[in-house]
């Protein structure tokens, strides 16, 4: 579940343009003829996206992110679950219903070089959507991916050009362009700017906030850079090994994170806004957990071990292995639901023994329970 909510969230909270209820998404292994087992590369999953709102999902490589993202999109079939998408289940459309589904929902990928064919010039690439969904064709189609190439800055007079006569970060505006061609309600993006220069980062980062704020886009962001996720991110969902173990307002989750792999995350990374020389960073809150987190850098607490195979999980809670607050019920029995914090009904955990307190964080001295 996404968490236990009181009466009064349930009444305010607008209704959620996507919903994701018990996702799960398997993939099987082989060797020679035979089948050897499974990937549990998304294990029930649940999440809730609401309009207009930016849900960041971080943890690290490997822990189901990417097929999560592409599970939204309708890019993998799912083995369980549903993704509901304005009350529609995308799941269950047909070839035609999921045509029309990703007028709504575009994806920017990771990978600006290998998200471009190479032969193809960009306004051809920008008028894809338009062409496949026959929404504008000759002349019109040229005139709006102008328009496109503009709205994202880039030159319009360099529509015949090709993709090897950009740089890395105009290959990502021209991702963008793309995506935006059908004014989707929803953008997954997964990694756009993990590829990227910082300073470059950052022009890519305000860029999608502008436009966000201009047609009133939703966002799915998948990252592992913490400082990108805290920057662009009005929630944060916390993956670890294809389960969500924490989702949390980012101010919530950045200063008082209550699942220790989160802690252990947020105790490891740098918080720092990537900022450009042309743009004011963040302000009040956001420079507070930056210092936070410079003061707690000389007692950090780094994860130990490695993470463990998505085809044969851990019993029980599967950061059992890894927790420094880890007991016996934490590897015979998988945490309950998660549960609301009562001074924080959204920000909602499934750990067995969670933080109380911000100084069990990141850079605290409290020790494991025993």
């Amino acid at each position: 579940m996404a968490g236990v909510r009181s009466p009064r969230a349930a009444v305010d909270e607008p209704e959620p343009l996507v919903s994701v209820e018990g996702l799960v998404k398997h993939f099987p292994v082989r060797r020679g003829l035979g089948r050897a087992g499974r990937v549990h590369a998304v294990d029930g999953v649940d999440l809730r996206i609401r309009p207009g709102e930016t849900l960041g999902v971080v943890g690290e490589s490997g822990c189901g992110k990417s097929t999560l993202a592409r599970c939204v999109a309708g890019l993998h079939p799912v083995t369980r679950g549903r993704v509901m998408f304005e009350g529609t289940d995308v799941t269950r459309l047909s070839k035609a219903g999921l045509k029309e589904f990703r007028r709504s929902v575009q994806m920017i990928f990771q990978d600006p070089y290998g998200a471009l064919n190479p032969r193809r010039r960009v306004g051809a690439a920008i008028g894809d959507p338009l062409a496949i969904h026959a929404v504008a064709h000759g002349a019109e189609r040229r005139r709006r991916v102008r328009e496109l190439m503009e709205l994202v800055g880039l030159n319009p007079e360099h529509y015949d050009r090709f993709p090897a006569e950009f740089s890395s970060g105009q290959r990502q505006r021209i991702g963008v362009a793309r995506a935006l061609a059908l004014r989707p309600r929803l953008i997954v993006c997964d990694e756009p700017v993990s590829s990227l220069d910082v300073s470059i980062q950052a022009q890519v980062i305000n860029l999608l906030r502008d436009l966000q704020a201009e047609m009133g886009l939703t966002y799915l962001f998948i990252a592992h850079d913490l400082s990108v996720v805290r920057h662009v991110s009005d929630r944060v969902a916390v993956m670890y090994l294809g389960r969500i173990v924490e989702t949390a307002p980012r101010r919530d989750l950045y200063e008082r994170p209550r699942h220790p792999y989160s802690a252990a995350l947020l105790s490891a990374a740098s918080v720092t806004a990537p900022e450009d020389p042309g743009r004011p960073g963040p302000a009040g809150p956001g420079r507070a957990e930056a210092d936070r987190a410079r003061r707690g850098r000389a007692s950090r607490r780094l994860l130990i071990g490695d993470v463990p195979s998505p085809v044969d999980p851990p019993r029980g809670c599967r950061f059992h292995p890894r927790c420094p607050r880890a007991r016996e019920r934490c590897a015979g029995e998988e945490p309950p639901p998660p549960l609301s914090d009562p001074q924080a009904p959204e920000h909602v955990t499934a750990c067995h023994f969670p933080l109380e307190s911000p100084a069990e964080a990141p850079g605290g001295r409290s020790e494991a329970p025993r």
